[in-house]
């Protein structure tokens, strides 16, 4: 077949083009016979053109164009016309096309979703013909959005003395955190290959290999339960460095948030980022990547209430937790007694046993534990709390990972149910000094907090071995409005601490041979001090574009169930490929 060979785009055309001869190709969007026209609105990745088939042209041609249907792909030749009846709501609405030829290169049974933006079609059913859902505006913006992220990141840190190099995707498996995807291997009958989390200790290898500085915008996989910023496989800006300390680490990566918004947002950054403290982070928004564009800060009022006789509180108390408020302001009057239940059952889900609330008006005080506080004493707790009449005020107590947790989920939940979440602020935040370990409940064993190549900062260096767990990290975040764009650490390169780090986290010599021996021999042959950070790529461009979930910001996504829902898999794979492997498979009953 012959192409039509285009001269313009769909949504290029504007009034200055008005009467030259063009050529589009795309998809029939929608078709209007009204007698003697032929209205046809042609559409590609960048818009919408309307194309006219007048009684000027060859019966045959308005015959073709006649026989068109949603979603055939034509090629149209035409001249630019000003149009008589405009729309304001196409960026071509002022023009259209006067048709003088038409090629129908394939036709169309009529889609089973609709391809316009706000079609409200069922995710599955969105994902399961994501190659029409595909043809939306919005998903080709989301995708070439992506696609201008990806050159502007190769080229601000190619500028900056980077070079991008390439990791294995088939590695040994160091489980670590999440459950690692296997990949058997044919010729190692019984081995298995593992696909990475992340390039960690390769791009620690590249720093001992002297490439300085390394990046890479790679493919990372884990096996883990998924939710709408999570997909088994992801991508990721990967970054090392070597001859730095954190300041080094952090001034590159703000003129990255710089080149990225001014270019992609047309935003003016300032710099440098605020910074705070894991800690300081936890006690005042009980999330360790804060969301700063509104109050409702954390405020401790352990010890106000510590001789209380209200025993919740009390045993909380003295089991070593703490008691912990949000006030929330305006709240009162927009929180009845049904939305106050729904919140209570809503942090049950974070291990919270209820929560307590008190609300504040002209003419007193009203609370859930009435019964066990006077009003003097409800009282004084409003003052700590800097509340007002008209506020609300909502307490939890429990562990302090308890109390965090779930007074960190009401603030920010209430902030996006009273419309405080202003999608056109961004307030980027470094949260600095996390603790190196933190105590798994599960695995009733102490973790690392990031991974176990992260260094003490110099000060806890001795902490190391005489009180690991009292160790701060020298580890970083970037924050943006409540999400973590990325995070990195300064790495250990001494062997000596490398060693202390495994030992504190209890691993056996045989245990760190199995897992790390390598990283440990590589380390022998002169290890440069190295630091370094990941950004979520997906996760930075469902930010950037408003979307509310990773998968709007990927080609083809995985859904709840980790299933490609256009390919079918996972699949089932024939017997002769398993013997090969020297695989069996066995069920599992439930």
């Amino acid at each position: 077949m012959t192409i039509m060979k285009r001269t313009h785009m769909c949504g290029d055309l504007r009034m200055e083009d008005v009467g030259k001869t063009v050529v589009l190709n795309g998809w029939i969007a929608k078709r209007r016979n009204l007698g003697g026209l032929i209205f046809c609105d042609v559409r590609d990745k960048t818009g919408i053109t309307q194309v006219v088939f007048n009684d000027t042209v060859p019966q045959e041609l308005f015959e073709k164009a006649d026989s068109l249907r949603s979603e055939y792909v034509v090629g149209v030749r035409g001249t630019v016309a000003e149009r008589e009846s405009k729309n304001p709501d196409l960026p071509t609405g002022d023009i259209e096309i006067l048709a003088e030829d038409l090629i129908i290169y394939s036709e169309a049974e009529t889609p089973p979703i609709y391809i316009k933006d706000d079609d409200n079609v069922d995710d599955n059913l969105r994902l399961k013909y994501r190659y029409l859902d595909l043809r939306k505006k919005k998903m080709q913006d989301n995708l070439t959005f992506r696609a201008k992220l990806n050159a502007i990141t190769r080229g601000y840190f190619a500028e900056q003395g980077f070079t991008e190099v390439e990791t294995p995707m088939l590695i040994k498996s160091t489980p670590e955190g999440a459950r690692d995807y296997l990949v058997p291997s044919r010729v190692n009958p019984g081995r298995f290959y593992a696909l990475p989390q992340s390039p960690q200790t390769f791009k620690q290898l590249l720093m001992v290999g002297g490439t300085d500085r390394y990046m890479q915008i790679v493919k990372c996989f884990r096996d883990e339960d998924l939710r709408a910023d999570r997909q088994p496989e992801f991508t990721q800006i990967d970054l090392e460095m070597s001859f730095v300390d954190v300041d080094d680490v952090i001034e590159i990566q703000e003129g990255f948030m710089k080149r990225v918004f001014s270019e992609l947002k047309g935003i003016e950054l300032k710099t440098p980022f605020p910074r705070m403290t894991w800690q300081e982070a936890m006690d005042r928004y009980g999330s360790d990547k804060p969301d700063t564009r509104f109050g409702f800060e954390l405020k401790d009022i352990t010890e106000l209430v510590k001789d209380c006789s209200f025993k919740v509180f009390t045993d909380a108390i003295a089991a070593g937790g703490s008691v912990r408020g949000i006030c929330i302001t305006g709240g009162a009057g927009e929180y009845t007694r049904k939305k106050i239940d729904k919140l209570t059952e809503a942090v049950k889900s974070y291990g919270a046993r209820g929560m307590v609330w008190i609300k504040v008006a002209d003419d007193g005080i009203s609370s859930s534990v009435n019964k066990f506080f006077s009003p003097e004493e409800l009282q004084n707790i409003a003052d700590a709390m800097g509340a007002a009449a008209g506020d609300l005020i909502l307490i939890v107590s429990d562990k302090n990972k308890v109390v965090w947790d779930s007074l960190g989920f009401l603030r920010r939940h209430i902030a996006g149910q009273m419309g405080l979440l202003d999608d056109e602020q961004y307030n980027f935040l470094w949260v600095v000094d996390f603790p190196l370990f933190e105590y798994d409940e599960k695995e009733d064993r102490w973790s690392a907090m990031h991974h176990p190549f992260t260094s003490p900062r110099a000060e806890d260096a001795e902490l190391l071995k005489t009180d690991p767990h009292a160790c701060k990290a020298n580890a970083y975040d970037i924050v943006l409005n409540g999400v973590e764009l990325g995070g990195g650490s300064i790495r250990i390169h001494d062997r000596q601490m490398q060693e202390d780090m495994f030992h504190a986290l209890q691993m056996s010599q045989e245990e760190i041979d199995e897992k790390f021996g390598f990283l440990v021999e590589a380390f022998r042959y002169g290890t440069p001090p190295h630091g370094g950070l990941a950004y979520g790529l997906d996760r930075l461009v469902m930010l950037l574009t408003g979307e509310k979930s990773i998968r709007e910001a990927i080609a083809f996504p995985k859904n709840q169930a980790a299933q490609c829902m256009v390919s079918e898999a996972p699949g089932i794979v024939d017997e002769t490929q398993l013997e090969e492997l020297g695989l069996a498979i066995t069920l599992c009953k439930e």
